[in-house]
């Protein structure tokens, strides 16, 4: 944020609503082919591959329901 300070300190005066409006027009600007939902779908269907076969040839170590919510209450 160096480029214009001044731009960023006078977006914190906003109130949160609006904060967060002005940060989504600019996300969107951004024009991302990753917020393309079939680009989403498709990256998330290799991951899933990827750490399926990560389980299949035992590379991969899962763990227990109750201790994966042990970890997300941390």
């Amino acid at each position: 944020m160096t480029a214009h300070p001044e731009v960023f300190d006078a977006a914190l005066t906003l109130p949160p609503d609006e904060r967060a409006a002005l940060a989504h027009r600019l996300l969107s600007s951004l024009d991302e082919p990753a917020d393309d939902p079939a680009v989403v779908a498709s990256e998330w269907a290799e991951e899933v591959a990827r750490r399926v076969s990560g389980i299949d040839a035992g590379g991969t170590e899962g763990m227990s329901w109750d201790e994966a919510r042990e970890q997300l209450e941390r």
